[in-house]
């Protein structure tokens, strides 16, 4: 299971989204203005995914440490993505994007949730039809998924020795392929928690701009360095030195 041709696109990429408050900082600029930014480069982000004819696209929006952060920033973010959420609904249904929601969606307001599971049904698309699976990580963390998915096996009376594959069937992401390549923004090289079981073997790309400046010419370059990587999967048997 090796690729290097140099025409191959991933089928799911997914994005840690980092660096709105340091963004509208260097340019004098409120915080809210960075995270504003920050949105408005998610949409692009999904139009060229559907350009491109990814399969899925997978957005960190919100970790569950993110709770930490003051709660007038919180209440900020629950409001951008409440706005973001009846504003792009009409534009992800036209371009047959299907979104679903992964994360502790409990630890949301009962008015948001009841905005998250109207979303996800108003862009519900047969497989025929659907260009895109967006998935938004909302209130995630990776090791909430795997904790979660332990006790879920335990709940569902599981009672023997499970494969790698009868796990994956209980994390959140059960219902897609893991991601062939990670990019992360904000000039940080690490995962922060993101999808730690799924990313075990995607490739990690880490550009050296924050989340408001990366576009499409971005996003091709992510692309292309991906094209370049030879994916092994941990099989020695075609190493070359």
């Amino acid at each position: 299971m090796v690729s290097n041709h140099s025409d191959t696109l991933p089928k799911h990429v997914a994005i840690i989204m980092d660096g709105n408050n340091r963004w509208a900082s260097e340019n004098g600029l409120p915080g809210v203005a960075g995270h504003k930014k920050g949105v408005e480069r998610a949409r692009e982000a999904v139009e060229f995914a559907v350009k491109k004819g990814l399969s899925t696209l997978t957005l960190f929006a919100f970790s569950s440490e993110n709770w930490g952060r003051s709660s007038a920033e919180v209440s900020l973010l629950m409001n951008l993505l409440n706005s973001a959420l009846k504003e792009e609904v009409p534009n992800l249904v036209k371009n047959s994007v299907q979104l679903s929601f992964i994360g502790d969606l409990s630890q949301f307001d009962e008015k948001l949730i009841n905005q998250m599971k109207k979303s996800e049904e108003l862009t519900y698309c047969d497989s025929k039809n659907k260009k895109l699976d967006l998935v938004v990580a909302a209130s995630y963390g990776g090791r909430w998924d795997i904790v979660n998915a332990i006790n879920a096996i335990k709940e569902s009376g599981f009672n023997k020795e499970i494969t790698e594959d009868e796990f994956s069937n209980f994390l959140s992401t059960s219902a897609f392929d893991d991601p062939d390549l990670c990019i992360r923004t904000g000039n940080e090289l690490r995962v922060s928690n993101f999808l730690l079981w799924q990313l075990a073997y995607s490739e990690l790309y880490f550009p050296s701009i924050l989340w408001p400046d990366f576009d499409d010419n971005q996003f091709e370059c992510a692309l292309k360095e991906y094209s370049k990587r030879v994916r092994r999967f941990g099989d020695k048997s075609n190493f070359q030195l």
